[in-house]
């Protein structure tokens, strides 16, 4: 993907920077006091902006969920730090990350602060904990966002699913809405140098970012999947399963047309 003029570059940081503080002072000073559906809607809003900064575009597909959608927990595979920015734009939830999140620079503040609920990975019995952390917030009608394969790919695979958090759906009795998720270049092959993964660190890729022309994010959202009579091994098999062949479907095979015997003569 060609990069950008150096004065386009520095003109992004600059509303990079200029939102941010907007973020911080939001986060301090406004969203301690508000309701749940103004605390969404500011987040929702300061999503949206921060794309627009970094000139990242959000494509969708599928049945993209309304505005009112309650309850319902959000599944997807995970690419990069801006997954969670392009879903808030579109409808705003809570989600489930790691701990680590907390340390990033700024931006940890600005997770902290937007209901995110942390799970340390290195602890198996952090695991029982956020569960109910988790099922709570979807009985009280928060949208949660997971994503099972506990972390970020180039994009080129998507990865064995957790299935370990999604007993929160399980348990709430809340519908489950599987997320197809690509960071596609121009001619439709995967954005390699979009994905938040191996040694890169936040800053370097949003420094990758700031230098692209136009990056893409294309999110389809495939159908619910009802937690009824499912264990949660098997609604994270069926997410996954769903996610995997919209985003490396399967060619398909034409069969051999049978030969009669006149043909044959």
């Amino acid at each position: 993907m060609p990069n950008t003029l150096l004065v386009i570059r520095w003109y992004r940081i600059t509303r990079i920077v200029l939102h941010t503080l907007t973020g911080l002072l939001l986060a301090s000073l406004i969203l301690p006091v508000s309701n749940r559906w103004l605390r969404m809607g500011i987040i929702q809003w300061w999503c949206k902006r921060l794309l627009n900064c970094f000139n990242l575009q959000v494509t969708t597909s599928g049945q993209l969920p309304d505005i009112r959608t309650h309850g319902t927990l959000f599944v997807g595979n995970h690419i990069s730090w801006s997954d969670i920015h392009a879903i808030n734009s579109l409808i705003p939830v809570r989600f489930v990350a790691k701990v680590e999140i907390k340390d990033w620079p700024v931006f940890g503040y600005l997770v902290k602060k937007s209901g995110t609920i942390f799970i340390n990975r290195t602890k198996n019995r952090d695991a029982s904990r956020v569960i109910q952390l988790a099922s709570h917030a979807l009985k009280q009608l928060d949208n949660l966002c997971v994503f099972p394969e506990g972390t970020t790919t180039e994009g080129l695979s998507v990865l064995p699913f957790k299935s370990s958090l999604l007993q929160s759906a399980v348990n709430a009795h809340a519908q489950v809405i599987p997320m197809a998720i690509s960071y596609p270049l121009p001619d439709g092959s995967p954005n390699l140098a979009a994905a938040y993964a191996g040694e890169t660190s936040i800053l370097e890729s949003m420094r990758m970012y700031i230098g692209m022309q136009s990056p893409r994010i294309h999110i389809h959202f495939c159908p619910a999947i009802n937690p009824s009579d499912h264990t949660r091994q098997a609604i994270a098999q069926m997410a996954y399963q769903a996610i995997n062949s919209h985003l490396f479907p399967q060619p398909t095979t034409t069969a051999p047309t049978p030969v009669t015997q006149a043909q044959q003569a």
